[in-house]
């Protein structure tokens, strides 16, 4: 499998982001996928929180697949940890990520 090169997050991030994509197809695995590259950035929830534009609590909520968390705040904690939300049909998808899963990943 081919992993990306590590790239300079985007502005106001903590660092970089070096993780291969994957595909998020249960439930709670965006959260841990999220909440797994926060932490690889070194940054504490409120911190994320604060420099995403979003509560600390939605942050919570989303890391625990707890609760509803609108689309455009979503995008906000994506962007702001360097990542990106693709849609596109399921068999094209899996073979873009190698059939690698959100719950395959080492850091979850």
């Amino acid at each position: 499998m081919n992993s990306r090169p590590v790239e300079d997050g985007p502005v106001g991030t903590a660092g970089p982001v070096a993780s291969p994509p994957v595909l998020v197809g249960e439930p709670g695995a965006l959260g841990q996928y999220v909440r797994g590259t926060r932490k690889q950035q070194q940054l504490r929830i409120d911190d994320a929180a604060s420099l995403f534009g979003v509560s600390v609590d939605l942050v919570s909520r989303l890391e625990n697949g707890s609760g509803s968390v609108r689309l455009d705040k979503l995008q906000a904690v994506l962007d702001g940890l360097g990542l990106a939300l693709v849609v596109g049909p399921k068999s094209d998808l899996l073979s873009f990520v190698g059939g690698r899963t959100a719950s395959d990943d080492a850091r979850i």
